[in-house]
């Protein structure tokens, strides 16, 4: 172009995948006005076509679109026409297969069995044990070639199906992981919180014993009967001339734990966890976890420098598993890595895209959600005040005419988040390249706090919905238990 030529703007983007917008900037309105405006000089070109995905699971997807808007979505409660059409959950799409012949290797593969399947076990349990036997089957064939995850709307769901299935994939063989236990527990606090225990009283036999027993888990010292070593904590540590000779293996261990014990007097407070990490032979990633450890609880103790004050506070940040480790390897492959079963968040999972994605649990009380104010907040009236004063700011930088009042910001309030959450389902069935595996079991918790607290759910409205779309791919689970 030449110096005074118009600039030639170009934006990559899919309103239909933001799924952030309920609490960040990250607003699909804008991209879809500048869609518009794009279009309105046509100067607008779409990309339709996708080659992720086996072709049952984008017609899925292309259906579950359409359908959620041209339901009641689209109303207000009044039964009133919302004018903007930019209100509407989704833009209007069809994706695409690529054409025959496409560079992109092994696009839109073959499906795995119907490539679409439908489940409703008679509750969560019985969810657990479909989704296991599928696994099994899936894993049977050749866990090298082929990625799996399971999608969940909250942690406490992953939490609870990764207890469930760990005997199973240990049974087979089967990696599983975890990422929401990754997120919420690193075992450098308890590891480094075990060290300072024993520092701080080196005569208890428990802390010894969990000092050791961290040693042994890190291959510093040979395992050996700790009991033995716990029990009698000072003859361990300082036999006397009298005491029975110590093993070579014993006076290693012994060793190691009296230099613990002399960096504890010779070194200042504030070096001593990054000197338990370096003892622990902590990796790249290790390391820097410890170092922001470290830093946390130096500050917290900065009024009260004392190993009780470092001590509660490495305490605290172990009991609330709210201390997220540093990674240094690309998050990416560490989810999708081959033969391994993923365990992670519909949100965290953007991006991504696995052989087989399982979507368990999809009941109306999650997706699209239902809103419910504690008493607690309901103090100015039936709404959360937080969500009224978002949805009169939004009003306000959209730069509407008229700010909404409390009734009006309200439902405005639960359109965006139900929009939202018809999102997130079409992101989460969009990873799966060649089976997407899909259930709403009968009964389930109301709240996923309390999982043993069973009671029927109305499953979420898409999936019936989809059910009566592709009646071919509902598994009839009356024949599977013959």
């Amino acid at each position: 172009p030449t110096p005074h030529s118009p600039l030639n703007l170009v934006r990559v983007g899919d309103p239909n995948q933001a799924i952030n917008s309920t609490f960040t900037p990250a607003d699909p309105i804008y991209f879809r006005q500048f869609c518009e405006e794009c279009d309105r000089i046509e100067r607008l070109a779409t990309m339709d076509q996708a080659g992720r995905s086996t072709r049952i699971i984008i017609e899925a997807a292309n259906f579950a679109l359409k359908w959620i808007n041209n339901q009641s979505l689209a109303k207000t409660n009044n039964g009133q026409q919302i004018p903007d059409n930019r209100q509407v959950p989704f833009r209007l799409q069809t994706i695409r297969p690529v054409e025959t012949g496409d560079p992109q290797k092994n696009a839109n593969p073959a499906p795995i069995g119907r490539g679409l399947e439908l489940y409703t076990p008679r509750d969560i349990h019985h969810t657990v044990e479909l989704l296991s036997q599928r696994v099994i089957e899936l894993f049977g064939e050749d866990p090298t070639q082929n990625s799996a995850a399971i999608l969940v709307r909250e942690n406490r769901q992953g939490r609870w199906l990764s207890e469930a299935l760990a005997p199973v994939c240990k049974e087979h063989n089967i990696t599983l992981y975890d990422v929401g236990e990754r997120d919420r527990r690193s075992h450098v606090p308890q590891e480094i919180l075990a060290l300072l225990q024993f520092c701080d009283r080196p005569h208890s036999p428990d802390y010894l014993k969990a000092a050791l027993e961290a040693l042994v888990q890190r291959q510093l010292i040979p395992t050996q009967d700790l009991n033995a070593l716990a029990s009698l904590p000072e003859e361990f540590l300082y036999p006397g001339p009298l005491a029975a000779p110590q093993t070579e293996t014993v006076q290693k261990a012994a060793r190691l734990c009296r230099n613990l014990l002399r960096a504890r007097l010779e070194l200042p407070l504030y070096q001593l966890i990054s000197f338990l990490a370096l003892t622990l032979n902590y990796d790249q990633a290790e390391l820097a976890t410890a170092d922001k450890l470290a830093e946390r609880v130096n500050q917290q103790i900065a009024g009260n420098s004392s190993m009780g004050g470092m001590l509660s506070a490495l305490s605290e940040i172990v009991s609330s598993e709210r201390f997220e480790p540093v990674e240094t390897e690309d998050s990416e492959e560490r989810y999708t890595r081959r033969g391994q079963l993923t365990i992670i968040t519909m949100h965290k999972a953007k991006g991504l895209d696995w052989d087989y994605v399982f979507l368990p649990f999809l009941h109306e009380n999650l997706i699209p959600g239902r809103f419910w104010v504690p008493p607690q907040s309901q103090f100015l009236g039936d709404f959360t005040l937080s969500e009224v004063a978002r949805a009169q700011i939004r009003a306000a930088l959209h730069g509407e005419s008229t700010i909404p009042d409390v009734t009006q910001a309200w439902e405005q309030a639960k359109h965006l988040k139900i929009s939202e959450e018809y999102r997130l389902l079409y992101v989460a069935m969009t990873r799966a390249k060649r089976l997407v595996w899909m259930s709403a079991a009968q009964n389930a918790p109301f709240t996923w706090s309390k999982p043993d607290n069973l009671q029927e759910q109305a499953p979420c409205p898409v999936f019936p919905a989809l059910k009566r779309q592709f009646p071919e791919c509902v598994v009839n689970l009356a024949v599977m238990a013959k």
